[in-house]
């Protein structure tokens, strides 16, 4: 990989060691994918690699001279039904408010400049690290909406009255870490193009080209064909490799030097990753023995025709637990 990213050895400044917990739980989790994926070289990794206008440019240059500020991972707050000051103005805000619309919580939010216009960009990239790929609606609708809200919430900020000449382009990068067998491995990106009906006239495409979604679907870490962005986000968020293959892989394939504190990072989401792992078989089991419980009370009533008294004691049901069991059987 070093013929992308040149002869740079980046040395990756992290913010995940601030206000992070080391509890195997998994917001603490969640909090460490963010705070990773807010590291400046692998923001400028996703951004060579789905962000067309910076196809052309090397790694460096994007964390130099085009990022803008420091990344907001989910920490700020902002009501956009009131004016706005200019220290928020800079990155924008995390949790998108409105009186009317409800709240909308941004994980990674910040600025970068386009490299030949020198226009701002407004970019959010989404963690969907749930096991469900499909949370009750499409995910990459949800990328359209995030992708609308912050376009909406440009006026009075970066525009005022008429002159939406000055809207800024958005993108929203949804990196999607369990998706279906038939996902894994790709990366869609959606935007508006224009469609010429009648006549042969053309707009020009910064004019409409102002907002764009894109779905990263990671893989599994024993694929050897994955390489570039897919096999970077899947080793930096595998739950399955060890501390020292990560370190390994990310130097040697994309030239991006664990610090100390990266290092440090790295293994507390892996920790972290694998407590949650733990945590998810040991619920499972719990609920398994609940259902096996809750049947065994069912057929004892059915079959011998006890009370659902007789069938806890028979199966010597605590007594601190009977209480659960009973509520369940009431629901039924």
């Amino acid at each position: 990989m070093r013929n992308q990213a040149g002869e740079y050895r980046l040395k990756v400044e992290n913010i995940l060691a601030k206000n992070i917990s080391s509890a195997g739980d998994k917001a603490s989790y969640d909090a460490a994918c963010k705070r990773l994926l807010a590291n400046k070289a692998i923001l400028a990794w996703i951004m060579k690699s789905c962000l067309q206008e910076y196809g052309d440019c090397e790694i460096q240059e994007i964390i130099e001279n085009y990022i803008e500020g420091e990344p907001d991972v989910a920490d700020v707050s902002v009501n956009i039904d009131e004016r706005l000051s200019e220290e928020q103005i800079v990155n924008g805000a995390t949790e998108d408010t409105s009186i009317y619309e409800g709240i909308v919580t941004y994980d990674i939010r910040f600025c970068a400049k386009a490299p030949v216009s020198k226009e701002k960009i407004r970019l959010i990239i989404n963690i969907e690290a749930q096991n469900d790929f499909y949370p009750g609606y499409p995910v990459i609708k949800r990328g359209i909406y995030y992708c609308s809200r912050l376009i909406s919430s440009q006026y009075g900020v970066e525009f005022s009255d008429a002159h939406y000449e000055k809207i800024k382009k958005v993108y929203s990068i949804w990196i999607c870490m369990n998706p279906p067998k038939y996902r894994k491995n790709s990366i869609n990106r959606y935007s508006m193009k224009e469609e010429q009906l009648i006549g042969s006239c053309s707009e020009r495409k910064e004019n409409y080209d102002l907002l764009t979604a894109i779905m990263i679907c990671l893989g599994d870490s024993e694929d050897e064909n994955v390489s570039g962005i897919l096999k970077l986000l899947e080793v930096l968020l595998s739950s399955d490799r060890e501390v020292n293959e990560k370190k390994e892989i990310l130097q040697n394939d994309f030239s991006i030097e664990m610090t100390k504190t990266l290092e440090r990072e790295v293994s507390i989401m892996c920790n972290l990753s694998k407590g949650v792992e733990e945590k998810g078989i040991k619920k499972g089991i719990e609920k398994g023995i609940e259902k096996g419980i809750l049947l065994s009370i069912r057929n004892l009533m059915e079959t011998m025709g006890w009370s659902v008294e007789q069938a806890m004691k028979g199966l010597k049901v605590p007594e601190e637990e009977k209480s659960k069991y009973l509520d369940e059987l009431k629901k039924e």
